[in-house]
């Protein structure tokens, strides 16, 4: 590991002058920061490189098992598993593309505990909405148990795919922000359904960027997932979104910190 630590600190080092000034987007790592050695999307080391280069959220995604064991894990199947029609014990010993093993929820939220600048951004992850309605009413309260449990209510953003999702945890859970992210509704349709965030892919808003002053006439916050351009991550600055959601977040700290003059040519090379 020894050979890898002065890239890190310089990494380090470029966050720290780099801070978004006020009215910047907040970055987010999109399932962590595994851009680095030894890195694996949604691992723990993925949420601590994270908090260590100072972005403003670090994104995961988590399934329930058949055996009521909530799993961080982006894709539906892991090694050809099937996760929610799987039990725990069934891939709890597989490990990750840098060896760790996949956390469960609990594991990850007890780590998220020692970063308390970091926000959590909780996508509760679903098959097609509605086609499943009997996994999403298990796996939603769930979810929202484990994050009480932690204690972790004001600093957690839920994000889904499923509109059911959204509206039921936006119920739930009134006073956090709720994300929803499939981009086929305004956001007054999404307004109308309780909830009160968007989090589109960027090309939805390069074909409707209306959509953002929209959102917040409304009061709603807006998101935009995967932004890795450059050219993108101008765009999506220059329409005002409140969070970029980005697998590239020193790039998109860099790019906040020359467009707002903060970075020293010393650390932002």
């Amino acid at each position: 590991m020894k050979h890898w630590m002065p890239l890190l600190a310089a990494v380090l080092a470029f966050s720290a002058c780099c801070q978004a000034p006020a009215g910047s987007p907040a970055v987010v790592a999109h399932r962590g920061y595994w851009k680095c050695e030894g890195g694996a999307q949604n691992s723990i080391s993925s949420l601590s490189n994270a908090a260590a280069i100072k972005v403003w959220g670090s994104e995961f995604d988590v399934w329930m098992t058949t055996d009521d064991t909530l799993v961080v894990n982006h894709d539906a199947k892991f090694n050809k598993i099937l996760l929610k029609d799987a039990k725990y014990a069934d891939f709890k010993n597989m490990p990750l593309d840098n060896g760790e093993l996949m956390s469960t929820l609990d594991e990850y939220l007890a780590k998220g505990l020692e970063y308390p600048e970091l926000e959590m951004v909780f996508e509760i992850k679903t098959y097609r909405d509605g086609m499943d309605s009997v996994y999403e009413a298990r796996v939603v309260p769930a979810v929202i148990a484990a994050v009480k449990k932690y204690g972790l209510e004001k600093r957690t953003t839920f994000i889904a795919f499923s509109l059911t999702v959204c509206e039921q945890v936006a119920k739930l859970m009134p006073e956090n922000t709720v994300q929803y992210l499939n981009g086929d509704l305004s956001p007054k349709e999404v307004y109308e359904h309780g909830i009160n965030g968007i989090d589109y892919h960027y090309s939805c808003f390069q074909q409707h960027p209306e959509w953002v002053k929209e959102a917040h006439d409304l009061g709603m916050s807006v998101n935009c997932w995967t932004v890795n351009a450059p050219s993108v991550i101008r765009e999506m600055i220059d329409l005002g979104v409140d969070q970029i959601t980005t697998n590239e977040p020193t790039l998109v700290q860099k790019i906040i910190g020359g467009k707002s003059g903060c970075c020293k040519k010393s650390c932002c090379q």
